[in-house]
């Protein structure tokens, strides 16, 4: 969605010189690693009680927003399923997030959820608090948001507690992601647990163990005690996708031959 590329199975396999080629979505490669990597290869934000039997919802924030889900399978264990729900419309909680709507909406028109929840999405953030709220900004970080990665230089400043503005944006940041990954778990009934990918998450793990993360996970009304008991883990391996689109290659060869 986020590139100009136009690629098919066909084409790979010729440019890979392979016997077998076939494309899969991000995510649902990444979900289909959750199943295969071991406990000391995620970090856990909240305990819950995860069902044996649950559906477990897959999210991750990058380039862009990714979302997939594993269903269980009495054969094949965990099925997973790929889906485009980081483009699901961004929808306002509070007076602060209605004007960020806003100052997206004249900027791109339709606000899906990626446009915040994601690493361009960060530094929209950012943009939005050091624009219309006059969030000061130290010596020096404007100079590293022109010259490198604006969300990793907000990330790192803010952690290190040098940039009250990208501090803030973090704690928006967080805010975000955990009410779209607690939407999530509803969308799909995830009782058997919310994943983290993607290569934000595991940069920000101390922002997303603290309060503003887990708060909006779970404040979905009526629904408070079940999101609260929805286990919620970050993974920490950056080859995931790889290990997943693997075991994916292997399930499709063997259903082919």
């Amino acid at each position: 969605t986020n590139l100009p590329w136009a690629v098919n199975e066909e084409s790979l396999r010729l440019a890979c010189g392979a016997r077998r080629g076939f494309l899969v979505n991000d995510l649902q490669a990444t979900a289909f690693a959750v199943p295969h990597l071991p406990p000391e290869k995620f970090a856990c934000i909240q305990k819950g009680e995860a069902e044996p039997r649950g559906t477990v919802a897959v999210i991750a924030a990058g380039t862009g927003l990714g979302v997939a889900f594993l269903v269980r399978s009495g054969e094949k264990g965990y099925l997973p399923f790929a889906s485009e729900g980081g483009h699901v419309g961004f929808s306002p909680r509070d007076g602060r997030e209605a004007s960020l709507h806003a100052w997206l909406g004249a900027q791109y028109g339709r606000v899906s959820v990626e446009r915040l929840v994601s690493g361009p999405g960060l530094f929209a953030i950012y943009r939005f608090l050091r624009e219309t709220e006059r969030i000061p900004e130290a010596p020096g970080v404007g100079e590293r948001l022109s010259r490198e990665d604006p969300p990793r230089v907000i990330a790192e400043e803010g952690q290190a507690g040098r940039s009250e503005a990208s501090r803030e944006a973090l704690r928006v940041f967080a805010s975000l992601y955990g009410a779209t990954a607690g939407d999530l778990a509803l969308a799909f009934l995830a009782t058997g647990g919310v994943v983290l990918g993607g290569g934000i998450a595991p940069a920000i793990l101390p922002v997303l163990s603290e309060g503003p993360f887990l708060d909006a996970f779970r404040d979905k009304g009526r629904f408070r005690e079940l999101l609260s008991r929805v286990p919620v883990r970050v993974i920490l391996d950056d080859k995931a996708a790889l290990l997943g689109a693997a075991h994916y290659a292997l399930e499709m060869a063997g259903s082919e031959s």
